[in-house]
């Protein structure tokens, strides 16, 4: 007697395990980023020092959204088995800004790093734009694929 093997099937079995403990731990860390988050708006009425308050308050919220971020992604492979990269691009924006508006708080921001995080923010913005054009150009030949077939 033969076995046949399906390395899909295990290969898929595995690969949503994986996402499965992948987005506990997100889920996990955006719990606790939440409440470290009201925690620390204790500690921003008690000290003197401002700023450096909501330099803490708007990273660990803009790191939330990243999370979030990638979080949607691997919601959206349970559910299409495969990765959308508007997701992930976005979590790269998002972080991107992220340190964009870390830098220009503290007025730490170079010339150099301007022109960067510029071009960064252009490729991934014509990369959403990219995927965006292809998720929508997939459903419309799915749509086409489906008409014609309950025709």
């Amino acid at each position: 007697m033969k076995v046949k093997i399906s390395y899909r099937l295990i290969f898929d079995r595995i690969t949503n395990y994986i996402f499965a403990v992948l987005l506990i731990f997100i889920t996990m860390g955006l719990v606790i980023g939440v409440l470290r988050l009201f925690l620390s708006l204790g500690d921003l009425v008690i000290h003197a020092d401002i700023s450096s308050g909501y330099l803490h308050i708007i990273s660990e919220v803009l790191t939330l959204f990243i999370l979030i971020e990638l979080s949607r992604s691997l919601v959206e492979y349970f559910n299409t088995h495969r990765l959308r990269m508007t997701f992930i691009v976005d979590a790269g924006i998002v972080f991107v800004l992220r340190e964009v508006m870390i830098k220009l708080f503290e007025e730490s921001l170079a010339v150099d790093e301007v022109y960067a995080m510029s071009v960064l923010l252009f490729v991934l913005g014509a990369l959403r734009i990219g995927s965006v054009l292809v998720f929508q150009r997939e459903k419309q030949v799915l749509d086409h694929h489906s008409l014609e077939g309950s025709n």
